[in-house]
């Protein structure tokens, strides 16, 4: 599966070797929903693959998707 560039990767999980929690940005992640260290990001980053989640999770807003994301593996934010 192609990677939509939708940037739920980068707020959803958490990324321990970035200090980033679930449901928070990454402090790397631009406006434009791109990584700002994109050559230099972390192992965890670069073997990240988009699957079926991606698509079970699709919606129109960074938000929504975050929300359905954290939902879907019942992280729901307070």
């Amino acid at each position: 599966m192609e990677c939509s560039g939708c940037g739920t990767c980068c707020v959803a999980p958490d990324i321990s070797t970035l200090a980033k929690k679930a449901g928070a940005r990454c402090r790397h992640l631009t406006e434009s929903l791109e990584c700002g260290i994109y050559p230099e990001r972390p192992a965890v980053c670069r073997g990240y693959r988009p699957d079926e989640i991606c698509r079970s999770i699709a919606a129109p807003t960074l938000e929504e998707r975050v929300a359905r994301y954290l939902r879907l593996f019942g992280m729901e934010q307070p």
